[in-house]
């Protein structure tokens, strides 16, 4: 027997310790990412490349069209985490860098590669307005993303702080589909895809409210005879899906305006009116 148990001194710390409890292991970390809506967001990302290539190689008919495919794909990403439970911050980061990319880069390179670039064969100055205005619209997604990130707390859910950037996406690339469906060129066409795309990059960072459309129960009952609208929807849209999508983003990109002018001329008190 040693002499610490015959005198009554205190067990050393290792003596109080189980055989299963060791101190100095510690608990591995759960590592890995949620596959179905990274997956999604990959798309997003990948469509948003592929338009990027689609538009270096002249191809304006696919260009716009990968654009469009991105929202299809944003749009699910973040419903289907939600839905299923496996929101993560990572896949909130990992959509924010892919919509850099599909909303941010590709439209502002579709415009220039598609003729914003072919100002500087009328006019250095203009060209190189309009390579600054392609990079203006690049650097407002990315402002108005990190807005979004920043805000998301403190913002009505009602309501955007700003032109979404896949919506201010659709209007260019709708723009850029229906100038080269039309073969609409020339200095006017130059002109208005550099005025179209700075317009798009002010409403982008601008403070008009638009609607979220969140409070649209998409899973409630409705009318049978509403059912109708959804194909009705998709004729529509087949029709001159160029024509149609050019006036439904660019009607939502207006509407912000305009209802805040409206508000301001009839002088609605803020706490009835909502948002300006």
């Amino acid at each position: 027997m040693g002499l610490d148990a015959v005198v009554g001194a205190p067990p050393r710390p290792y003596d109080c310790v189980m055989p299963y409890q060791n101190p100095k292991v510690s608990r591995p970390v759960r590592r890995g990412v949620f596959l179905l809506p990274n997956l999604l967001t990959t798309g997003t990302l990948f469509s948003g490349f592929y338009a990027i290539v689609a538009a270096i190689d002249g191809n304006f008919d696919h260009a716009p069209i990968a654009i469009f495919i991105a929202m299809i794909f944003d749009g699910l990403d973040g419903r289907v985490a939600r839905w299923t439970g496996t929101e993560s911050a990572f896949g909130k980061e990992y959509d924010s860098l892919s919509d850099l990319v599909a909303f941010g880069l590709a439209p502002a390179l579709v415009v220039y590669q598609w003729g914003v670039g072919k100002l500087l064969d009328h006019n250095v100055v203009w060209g190189r307005i309009g390579w600054l205005v392609t990079f203006f619209y690049a650097a407002s997604t990315a402002f108005r993303l990190a807005r979004f990130n920043t805000r998301t707390s403190v913002v009505d859910k009602r309501f955007f702080e700003g032109l979404p950037s896949p919506a201010g996406a659709a209007v260019v690339a709708a723009f850029i589909w229906c100038a080269h469906y039309f073969s609409f060129s020339g200095l006017p066409a130059l002109i208005a895809a550099f005025a179209v795309t700075a317009l798009i990059g002010v409403c982008m960072t601008s403070r008009f409210y638009y609607s979220s459309f969140k409070s649209v129960q998409l899973t409630g009952r409705v009318k049978a005879t509403y059912a109708i609208l959804v194909p009705l929807f998709f004729v529509v849209i087949s029709i001159h899906p160029q024509i149609v999508l050019l006036l439904m983003s660019g009607s939502f990109a207006i509407s912000a305006p305009i209802v805040a002018v409206w508000r301001r001329l009839r002088r609605r008190p803020l706490d009835t009116a909502g948002p300006l």
